[in-house]
C-alpha cells in the first residue's frame, strides 16, 4: 500500500482541514499542481479557487480556498489560506447573494470612478468557484 502525505488547511480563525491524503491537487497561482508522497519541496501562492484531495480511502473531496500559500514537503502539503471552507459548509444562499452584489458593481464600474474593479472581479470569481463547489453535490 502506498503512503499517504499529511495535508491541512489554515485560516487565520481556524483548521479547516487536517488528515492524511493520497494526492492534493491545488490552484497555484501560475497553474493547478498536484503533489504526491515523496514530492520535491516548493512553496506557492494560491489563487481563488478549489482544493481537490484524495482521502486515505480514496474518496476525493473538495475545499474552496480564498487564495493563500501552500507549502509542499516530501512528506505532507500545508495550506494557508486568507479563509477556506469544505464544501458541506458552504452557505449557498450567502454566496448567491455576493455573486448578485458583485454583478452589480461590475455593472456600474464603468459609470463610477469610486468602484474598484480588480475587489469587485475578485468578490466575483470567489462567489462563483463557492457556488459551482456547492452545487458538486447536487
Amino acid at each position: 500500500m502506498a503512503e499517504n502525505i499529511k495535508f491541512e488547511v489554515v485560516t487565520p480563525e481556524k483548521s479547516v482541514v487536517s488528515e492524511e491524503a493520497q494526492i492534493v491537487m491545488a490552484p497555484g497561482s501560475l497553474g493547478e499542481f498536484g503533489v504526491l508522497i515523496g514530492h520535491t519541496p516548493f512553496f506557492t501562492t494560491l489563487k481563488v479557487g478549489i482544493i481537490r484531495y484524495k482521502d486515505i480511502k480514496g474518496e476525493e473531496r473538495f475545499v474552496f480556498v480564498n487564495g493563500g500559500f501552500a507549502e509542499a514537503l516530501p512528506d505532507r502539503v500545508t495550506v494557508l489560506a486568507e479563509s477556506a471552507e469544505r464544501r458541506r459548509d458552504i452557505d449557498v444562499e450567502r454566496a448567491e447573494s455576493a455573486l448578485k452584489r458583485a454583478q452589480e458593481r461590475l455593472e456600474m464600474a464603468g459609470a463610477r470612478e469610486d468602484i474598484d474593479f480588480i475587489r469587485v472581479r475578485t468578490a466575483l470569481e470567489r462567489a462563483m468557484q463557492r457556488i459551482k463547489l456547492a452545487e458538486t453535490r447536487r
